[in-house]
């Protein structure tokens, strides 16, 4: 977490950087052809993402000359992989994606990816169209580090909110809870086991349960972890109180069997009209509206989480794009950001339902909301969830041990183990690895 100077710093840093290039990009001899007849190895999560990236990779190489060699790798290989590959000091790849929620830390640590600032600085190197102001608060704290370096640009920003079937709420004569116990009352009204109809479903699986309990979490106002990153705040009353939430809800209104879904067979379910909500990431969207593969497709509604107890809060986790530092081609690569991050590909982001994007602009281009396949609805849900939005994980470098062992105290509570018992256990369990981590 950060600690006051850093916010100084970042704050700083953020008023600077666009009057800075402002100011280079006055006598700008930027050239999108300075590098033409080089190559690069871009490598990605597999991902809509990155399906719309590689869509449109012929369009960056007319435009720089720059020939590009890209690979989609799922998540869980990915991760592993390109640490091993950035640990080495010379990586197959230029450009890499990366989870900022899941690996922020570790590429702080292992200085993995080259300080862009400077290059965002260089009238030669960045457009004068860039806008890097347009980027919001959240992503650009994501993507910089302790030191103020700024090791990626925020390219995708994913935030959760509640997915909802207005049909089954019509039949029923019920309107969009307003609070996280609404929400409860309203899914256990809405469940009807003989029927194979729930009121939620949400992920139970250990590490993937987290999420959604830190994104109920916030409605206490309270994170995982302090703000100095030294203490975590899992046993406390709030986190208790939030737990036994998660575990009531999913006991109780979704489906036999949710305690081993993830996302994906959250999103099936709720797809064929077997859950009337589900709480989870807004980039899980376009499938939802799809009438080729979704029974939802013309009554999905969407609406930032219901405020909790103390707050109310949209859980973020944000994807950065960057140069890997063992580059020897990082003029090209830093290209492929620049055009991979800019307002066209970032409308073009949004404009598919392929994810939601860091720039603010895009949020209000009326041609694009006019022509995107989501409803207006959709977007309205977008904005409302953009200025309450906060960190879903703990900036911290074991973060996946500490998904696993939190995940293992929630699955247990879903079961109907007792809440504070388990919460104190995983924290206790989890303390040596956090200090090991702060020594």
């Amino acid at each position: 977490m950060l600690d006051r100077r850093y916010l100084l710093r970042a704050s700083a840093a953020l008023i600077a950087a666009p009057a800075i290039v402002s100011r280079a990009n006055a006598q700008s001899k930027f050239d999108w052809k300075q590098f033409k007849g080089q190559s690069i190895e871009v490598n990605l999560v597999k991902s809509p993402l990155a399906d719309l990236l590689q869509a449109h990779e012929k369009e960056f190489v007319e435009l720089t000359g720059i020939k590009v060699g890209s690979e989609q790798i799922p998540e869980q290989q990915q991760r592993p992989k390109v640490a091993i590959e950035f640990a080495s000091g010379r990586p197959s790849f230029d450009v890499c994606h990366v989870a900022l929620h899941v690996q922020k830390k570790l590429i702080e640590k292992g200085r993995w990816m080259a300080d862009l600032r400077p290059m965002i600085a260089n009238a030669d190197l960045t457009s004068p169209d860039y806008d890097f102001a347009d980027f919001g608060g959240p992503g650009v704290h994501a993507a910089t580090a302790s030191d103020g370096t700024m090791h990626s640009i925020p390219i995708k920003q994913d935030l959760w909110l509640t997915f909802y079937n207005k049909a089954m709420f019509a039949e029923r004569g019920l309107s969009f809870p307003k609070t996280l116990d609404e929400l409860f009352e309203t899914a256990k009204a809405l469940t009807d086991a003989k029927k194979g109809v729930y009121g939620y479903v949400g992920r139970g699986l250990k590490n993937a349960n987290l999420p959604p309990y830190t994104s109920m979490l916030l409605g206490w106002d309270q994170e995982t972890i302090s703000a100095d990153g030294k203490s975590l705040l899992t046993d406390t009353p709030a986190a208790v109180a939030a737990a036994e939430y998660y575990g009531k809800l999913m006991r109780e209104t979704a489906p036999p069997g949710s305690i081993g879904f993830n996302w994906n067979e959250s999103q099936t379910t709720f797809s064929q009209a077997r859950a009337a909500m589900w709480i989870d990431g807004i980039g899980f969207s376009a499938p939802l509206i799809d009438k080729t593969k979704s029974k939802v497709a013309e009554s999905a509604g969407f609406a930032p989480v219901p405020r909790g107890p103390k707050a109310q809060h949209s859980a973020t986790f944000i994807d950065g794009l960057g140069v890997a530092t063992g580059s020897k081609k990082q003029g090209p690569a830093w290209y492929y950001v620049q055009w991979a991050t800019g307002k066209t590909m970032m409308n073009e982001l949004l404009r598919t339902g392929s994810g939601t994007p860091a720039r603010a602009s895009s949020y209000k281009n009326a041609d694009l909301i006019k022509n995107s396949i989501f409803p207006k609805e959709w977007f309205d849900a977008a904005l409302a969830c953009l200025p309450i939005a906060r960190s879903g994980l703990p900036e911290i470098v074991a973060v996946t041990e500490f998904r696993d062992t939190i995940g293992v105290a929630l699955t247990n509570i879903i079961s109907g183990a007792d809440a504070a018992t388990e919460m104190r256990k995983a924290t206790e369990a989890f303390k040596p690895v956090l200090a090991k981590e702060l020594a």
